[in-house]
């Protein structure tokens, strides 16, 4: 796999203190699927009465395991469930063997858990166009099942990275009738990330109660503003996953509450940040936020073309405030633009307004702020109220070291 020799320089200082959400537990271990000498499964089992809800890669060419788990995500059902993740293989672009691997690993799991077939959700991540040694993964399935403990969620963030350099997760809790409700959430995330749904694979569990319609509704809205708005190289992965599943565990009835959405936003938006933090070959964190566009879309539109402009993300890696590099992004989006109305930002330094080089711009004031870890730009487009915010990195040496060898 690709060379990966050191934690990104923009992670967390270390992994957060998740919180035990009752009615949910979690087991890993070395099945051997392509990594050796770590662990590459993670399965996690809920409590009945659980509810789950997805999001899921709108790709053409989407693995097996994401058409199985479209299948089966909006059902309801007061049995148990589980989700059964690997890495290592992506288990994508493997035709009627993909199917048949899917089939094998939700079967076995069903009887190991004792559930029904259709509440069991899978995703794999790796390699594509690889055969799943999906016998691997059913050899250990017992073994997982005797190992479930209540505080295994931060070994299953470990299990199911791939070029990740740090494990992500991210907690919140909220009051809602004078009760605490928990959120814990983890990803894995680096590279291939132009999510159209959410980012590559991410679980997150709630002791709330939560409607199942109710539970869909909420993350379908925040996927929009958090993992629809991260890229790191533009490109959309066969196997983006996003499973929300709340165990109902605390009686806490959460389905109208406000607070719990907007703790369940913060937790998205907090992981979303951080895939974008483990970009491969990443040194810089930049957002992008888009004002005075025609529409929201048209301003999405607009930070897209920025974020995902290689000759943008690798001035940002030089340090360089090459901010026409900005204007041609503008220009070329196909968004509505007016090139006299448009104003430009790096930081707190006014680079461009109204069309022209800004009388006050200072390109040194405008370097500094590029030295940064942490890279803002603005962008107005003087045409209307639409806005929009996007989150990418830099484009460095290290992403073609990681990719030019992936498979090897």
């Amino acid at each position: 796999m690709g060379k990966i020799t050191a934690v990104s320089p923009l992670a967390p200082d270390h992994f957060p203190d998740l919180p035990v959400i009752d009615g949910v537990r979690f087991a890993t271990i070395a099945a051997g699927v392509r990594y050796q000498g770590r662990t590459d499964v993670m399965l996690a089992q809920l409590t009945p009465g659980s509810t789950v809800a997805g999001a899921f890669t709108r790709s053409a060419t989407r693995a097996a395991p994401v058409l199985d788990c479209q299948a089966k995500i909006g059902a309801t059902s007061d049995t148990g469930a589980a989700i059964l993740v690997n890495s290592g293989n992506a288990n994508a672009f493997t035709g009627k063997g993909g199917v048949t691997a899917v089939e094998a690993i939700t079967a076995a799991v069903a009887d190991v858990c004792n559930i029904p077939q259709s509440r069991v959700f899978t995703s794999s991540t790796g390699v594509i166009g690889e055969p799943l040694p999906h016998d691997r993964i059913t050899a250990v399935l017992a073994d997982l099942k005797g190992a479930l403990s209540d505080k295994g969620i931060s070994d299953a963030a470990k299990a199911i990275m791939t070029t990740d350099t740090f494990a992500k997760g991210a907690r919140a809790e909220v009051e809602i009738d004078g009760k605490t409700v928990s959120i814990a959430g983890i990803a894995k995330g680096s590279g291939m990330i132009a999510p159209d749904m959410a980012t590559m694979l991410v679980y997150i569990f709630t002791d709330a109660v939560v409607s199942q319609p109710a539970l869909q509704k909420m993350l379908s809205t925040h996927t929009d503003s958090t993992f629809n708005c991260i890229t790191v190289d533009s490109d959309t992965s066969t196997s983006d996953s996003l499973i929300l599943a709340a165990t109902g565990a605390s009686g806490v009835d959460a389905s109208e509450s406000e607070a719990f959405s907007d703790a369940l936003h913060g937790v998205m938006l907090n992981l979303a940040h951080q895939v974008v933090q483990d970009g491969e070959g990443a040194t810089k964190f930049v957002e992008i936020a888009i004002t005075g566009a025609a529409t929201d879309a048209d301003a999405k539109t607009h930070g897209m073309a920025i974020a995902n402009s290689p000759l943008i993300k690798t001035a940002i890696a030089g340090q360089d405030p090459n901010w026409g590099r900005v204007v041609m992004a503008i220009g070329k989006s196909g968004a509505a633009a007016d090139r006299d109305r448009l104003s430009i930002r790096f930081g707190d330094v006014e680079v461009a307004k109204d069309g022209w080089r800004s009388p006050d711009y200072s390109e040194e004031a405008a370097a500094a702020h590029m030295k940064g870890q942490n890279i803002t730009i603005g962008v107005d487009l003087g045409l209307g109220d639409g806005k929009a915010t996007v989150w990418t990195c830099d484009l460095t040496h290290g992403y073609i070291e990681i990719n030019a060898d992936y498979r090897s």
